[in-house]
C-alpha cells in the first residue's frame, strides 16, 4: 500500500526497525488489518542485530520461569511450526544435547531440567556420558554427562523475518528503507513524525529498533527504563564436509552472562560454533578479533575433535541488544499510543512472533482495534535451505552463478525484483546465500556486478570488504 492510499495520510500504525522482530510486529498487524509501515534506517532489512545469529529455533528451557523472555519464547515457537509450511519456511529437526564438562556445570544440570520443566518444556531427558557419546560418538570423551531437549531445532534466520515481511506487504503494509528516524511528536490523536524521507502521521507507533532502542524511546517519549549495552558474538563457519559429524546441537551449560558457546548444523549445510559473549560500545560495528576466533575454533575441536580435519568456509560477528536487565523491556504507554521494544537480546528469532502477539494483546488492552481482512494470503519465500529441492535442480534456472552455493541467475533474478527487492549485497547474500561459500565471492563477484548493475544502493564495486 503506498502513501497515498492511506486514508488521511495516515497509517494506523509505524514499526520502527526492520529486524526480526520488527517484521514479526508489522505482520501480526497487518493481519489485523492495521494500516501499516515500516521504517528502516539501512538500505535494506535485518540490517543490525538479526544479521548474525545461531539460527536455532528455541523452545525456552533455560529462560527464568515466569519472565516475559520466557512467555514469547514458548509462543513464538508455537506459532512458527504452526505457519512454517503455509510460508514455505524450513525447519531441521535436531534435538538439542546439554553437556557438561566439568565437575561444576554436572552439578547444576539437576536445576536446570527443573527449570526446563518448569518453561513447560517437560520432554527432557537426563543422559549419562555414556547415552550421550551412544547418540553422538564423535563428541569428546572428556564430557561428563547431559540431557537432551528434543524440541530444539534449527532453522533459516533470514527467511523467516522476509516472509513475514512479505506477509505484511501482502496485507498493505508499506515498507520504507533508507528512512532514518529524526524526531517525533505526540498531539493527543497521532504521532507526526520527522524522517529523512519526509514526514509521516500515523496513530501508533512501535519502537522496534533493536541496537538503538533506547535511543530511541528518549527521542520519542523524552526517556527510557533500559539502557543498550552492545554484546558482541563471533562465529566461526565450518565447510559442509563438518556438517555429518554432528546430529544434535551441542550447548552448554549457560552462564548467567551467555548462553555459551554452541555447535550445531546450519539450515544451508554447515557447521558453525559460536558464539562468543563481549561487551562493547559500538552499536554499529562487530570487528573479528584473530585471537578469539582461533580460540573459538581450538572450543570446537575440544567439544568435536574431528573438526580438526576440515576446513573453517566463513567467520562473523553480531551485536545483541543486551541491557542492564535479564528480561525482555517491553511496555506500552497507552496515553501517547507508543510501545516500546527492548532488550531483546539473543533469543530475538525464537521470540519474534511471540513478541508480535504480547505487542498486539498491550495494544487491544488499550482500547485500540482494527477490523480483521476476511481472506489471510499466505506468500511463500524461495527455498535456500538444503532441507528441500533447490532452483538449481529445476529447469530454465538460467544457470548457476554462484558454485559454491548453487545460486542461480534466476534466483537472483528474483531477489532483484518486488516490494521486497534486495537493496544491497548484504540484503542479496541473505536472500540467495550469493558469495557465502568456499571461495566467499571470488568467482561469482563479477558476474554478480553485472547482474545488479543500477539494483542496488551501493554498487557492488564500492561494497567494503565487510560487506
Amino acid at each position: 500500500m503506498g502513501q497515498g492510499s492511506v486514508r488521511g495520510g495516515m497509517h494506523d500504525v509505524a514499526v520502527i526497525g526492520a529486524g526480526v522482530v520488527g517484521c514479526a510486529i508489522a505482520r501480526r498487524f497487518a493481519l489485523e488489518g492495521a494500516r501499516v509501515v515500516i521504517l528502516e534506517k539501512a538500505a535494506d532489512i535485518l540490517d543490525g542485530a538479526s544479521k548474525g545469529n545461531s539460527a536455532i529455533l528455541h523452545t525456552g528451557f533455560d529462560a527464568p520461569p515466569g519472565s516475559l523472555e520466557a512467555a514469547c519464547i514458548a509462543e513464538g515457537y508455537r506459532e512458527y511450526l504452526a505457519i512454517r509450511a503455509r510460508l514455505g519456511l524450513p525447519l531441521v529437526e535436531t534435538g538439542a544435547l546439554v553437556i557438561a564438562w566439568t565437575e561444576d556445570e554436572e552439578a547444576a544440570l539437576p536445576g536446570l531440567i527443573a527449570r526446563a520443566r518448569a518453561n513447560g518444556v517437560d520432554d527432557v531427558a537426563p543422559l549419562s556420558r555414556a547415552e550421550i557419546l551412544a547418540l553422538e560418538p564423535q563428541l569428546s570423551p572428556a564430557l561428563r554427562a547431559g540431557f537432551r531437549i528434543p524440541r530444539e531445532h534449527v532453522i533459516d534466520p533470514w527467511s523467516a523475518p522476509l516472509a513475514y515481511l512479505s506477509q505484511a506487504i501482502a496485507h498493505g503494509a508499506e515498507l520504507r528503507r533508507g528512512t532514518a528516524l529524526l524526531g517525533g511528536d505526540f498531539d493527543g490523536a497521532a504521532w507526526q513524525l520527522r524522517t529523512s524521507q519526509g514526514p509521516l502521521r500515523a496513530g501508533l507507533v512501535i519502537a522496534a529498533a533493536g541496537l538503538h532502542g533506547d535511543l530511541v524511546d528518549r527521542q520519542l517519549v523524552g526517556g527510557a527504563d533500559f539502557t543498550i549495552r552492545p554484546r558482541k558474538g563471533q562465529f566461526v563457519v565450518f565447510d559442509k564436509t563438518a556438517a555429518g559429524l554432528v546430529g544434535h546441537i551441542i550447548l552448554p551449560v549457560p552462564t548467567a552472562v551467555s548462553k555459551g558457546v554452541v555447535l550445531c548444523r546450519t539450515a544451508f549445510g554447515n557447521l558453525l560454533v559460536g558464539p562468543t559473549a563481549e561487551d562493547q560500545q559500538d552499536r554499529e560495528v562487530a570487528p573479528l578479533d584473530r585471537a578469539t576466533l582461533v580460540a573459538l575454533r581450538r572450543r570446537g575441536e575440544e567439544i568435536l575433535p574431528a573438526l580438526a580435519g576440515h576446513d573453517v568456509t566463513a567467520i562473523y560477528a553480531g551485536l545483541r541488544p543486551a541491557t542492564e536487565h535479564k528480561d525482555y523491556r517491553i511496555r506500552f504507554d497507552a496515553a501517547r499510543r507508543y510501545v516500546s521494544v527492548g532488550g531483546i537480546r539473543s533469543t530475538g528469532l525464537s521470540a519474534a512472533l511471540g513478541i508480535a502477539g504480547h505487542v498486539l494483546r498491550l495494544v487491544q488492552g488499550g482500547g485500540l482495534a482494527w477490523t480483521a481482512p476476511e481472506t489471510i494470503r499466505w506468500p511463500r519465500v524461495p527455498n535456500i535451505s538444503e532441507t528441500a529441492p533447490r532452483d538449481w535442480q529445476l529447469p530454465g534456472n538460467g544457470g548457476i552463478v554462484c558454485h559454491c552455493e548453487r545460486v542461480t541467475r534466476r534466483e537472483i533474478e528474483a531477489a532483484l525484483d518486488g516490494p521486497l527487492a534486495a537493496r544491497s549485497l548484504a540484503g542479496l547474500k541473505r536472500r540467495t546465500r550469493v558469495t557465502m561459500g568456499r571461495c566467499q565471492g571470488f568467482y561469482c563477484t563479477a558476474a554478480l556486478a553485472e547482474i545488479t548493475r543500477g539494483r542496488l544502493a551501493c554498487p557492488i564495486a564500492e561494497v567494503p570488504d565487510d560487506g
